[in-house]
This record gives C-alpha cells, structure tokens and sequence, in this order.
C-alpha cells in the first residue's frame, strides 16, 4: 500500500513487484488517500487472500506512521516493523516458535547489509551461528531508527563489537567480553569521534545522505571494508573516488 500522492513511493513499489514476480510471488499495489490508509490495512489483516502487507513510508512523516506500522498483523508483517519483531531483534530472539521452526523477520536494509558481509565472507562459518562475528571490529556512521540502529544491534548480536557513531558521540555495542551474554549491551564512549573508532574497525558501514558529509577515508585501516547506503544521488555518496586519499 502506498499514499497516492506520493509519486517517490511508485519507484520503490515497481522494483517490490519485480523482486515479487522474479521470485513466484503475486504481488497488488493498492493506492489509497492517506486519511484512508489505517481502515484499509485493518482490511487486508481479514483478507484471507492477503498472505503479506508493505507499506511504503514516509505518510505522514510523524509519529502517525508508528502507529500504522503497529497496525499491521505480525502475521502479515513482511517488513519486520511491528512491535515484536523489533522486540525480537533487540533481544536477540531468532524464531516465533520454541520449535525453531519461523524466524523473526529483520527490517529488509540492515538484513540486506548482513549478507553483503556474508557474501565478503566477513561471517566466519566456522564459528556457531550467532557468533559468527566475533573478532571483527565495526564502525556504523548512522543511528537512525531505520537503519543504523537497527544495524548495530544485529551485527553485535552475531558477535562483533560495534561502534556507532551520529552527531550525538559513539555508542559500544557489543555482548560482552567473549561475547558471554545473550544479546548486546550499549555503552557510551565519552568523548570518542570517528577518529577514535574508524583505525580500529576492519569494516567500515556508512549511510549519511546529502552533500555535507564526506566519510575521511584518512581514518580507514588497510584492507578495510567500505559500505555505503546513502540513497542520495551518486554524487553525494559518502565514499566517492575523488575522497579517497591519493
């Protein structure tokens, strides 16, 4: 579902229905004022023939949309937004059922960032799952409720000790030493900037949009691993060939 006077969250729902059909599955867009949005997601919760809901955010860009994403069946939640799944995600809670049968949902960004690094094969699969990070050391220059957080909680729930850094300082989130707890804890770091954290971190995730900042690839240690997912337009990507020291 998506506002229809939001012609941005066309795009989105266009590569949605791509990835939906290139994988078997049907997938409708249905377009409805914003005032309309919250009687038909209670709907779609009733409609049998209904086995997922996505709603393309921003609506009201307020905390309205909270509200909404609250709204959504967890059983029909195929972005990972209602409140269990964030609670889950936080807690370091893997699946629905004791069985270990159907895994919590993860928010789709930081999810697609975690197989990024495992495809760089950063995940070492010799260790058990869920500890697959240990040793790694991980700056994330972002802490948004979206993405960066969320990030940071997952990367140090599999084991690494994550820096996260926003405008406000860094943040430690790691579980522990010899990661003896079961889900991360935060710790703030009193006086650290990214030149404290970047030279000790062997991955580097940065998603700060627009022009104004420049990620100092100065900092970055040799063989550092570099991701961005700003959505700005390529020229205001944090990491740009003309940044790069020479």
């Amino acid at each position: 579902m998506k506002d229809s006077k939001d012609p941005a969250a066309r795009l989105y729902a266009d590569w949605t229905n791509k990835t939906c059909e290139e994988n078997g599955f049907q997938f409708s867009l249905r377009e409805v004022d914003r005032e309309d949005l919250e009687g038909r997601i209670l709907a779609a919760n009733k409609d049998d023939t209904v086995d997922g809901i996505i709603v393309y955010y921003p609506i009201f860009n307020s905390r309205q949309d909270q509200y909404l994403q609250q709204l959504i069946d967890v059983g029909k939640d195929v972005e990972g937004l209602s409140h269990r799944y964030v609670f889950n995600m936080y807690q370091n809670i893997r699946f629905l059922d004791e069985q270990k049968l159907q895994k919590s949902i993860l928010p789709c960004t930081p999810l697609a960032i975690v197989k990024i690094l495992e495809y760089l094969k950063v995940y070492n699969t010799i260790l058990p799952y869920g500890n697959r990070l240990f040793g790694h050391s991980i700056t994330v220059v972002n802490r948004s409720e979206v993405v960066g957080r969320p990030l940071a909680a997952l990367l140090a729930n599999d084991g690494a000790s994550v820096y996260s850094v926003d405008v406000t300082g860094v943040q430690l989130y790691t579980r522990g030493e010899g990661i003896r707890k079961s889900r991360h804890d935060v710790v703030e770091k009193d006086g650290w900037k990214l030149e404290d954290c970047v030279p000790l971190s062997n991955v580097v995730i940065s998603g700060v949009p627009g022009d104004d900042f420049k990620f100092p690839t100065r900092l970055l240690k040799d063989g550092a691993i570099c991701i961005n997912f700003s959505t700005e337009k390529v020229g205001s990507r944090n990491f740009v060939k003309d940044n790069l020291p020479s």
